[in-house]
């Protein structure tokens, strides 16, 4: 299952509403990531965090060309459906 995202709206904090191609859609906190060390640490800034991009070619958020979440997750996330079963492992 890979189902793009096709639109990214920020909402405040750390939330962003998030459109797939099928049409589902929901606002993800990213609040936790923040906790999560690595990568994730420059989430701490928010103005880098409210930096998102849409990058259409891969139908993915990214941060600065160097962090990007599976779109799987982000779609778990937003639409609170279980991950691919090949992810929960």
């Amino acid at each position: 299952m890979l189902i793009d995202v096709v639109s990214a709206e920020y909402r405040g904090d750390y939330k962003i509403k998030i459109t797939f191609e099928d049409g589902k859609s929901g606002v993800i906190d990213f609040s936790s990531y923040l906790k999560k060390g690595g990568i994730f640490e420059k989430f701490k800034n928010i103005e880098f965090f409210k930096s998102f991009q849409l990058d259409k070619e891969i139908g993915n958020l990214i941060w600065n060309g160097e962090i990007d979440i599976a779109p799987e997750t982000l779609y778990s996330k937003a639409t609170r459906t279980p991950l691919p079963e090949w992810l929960r492992n």
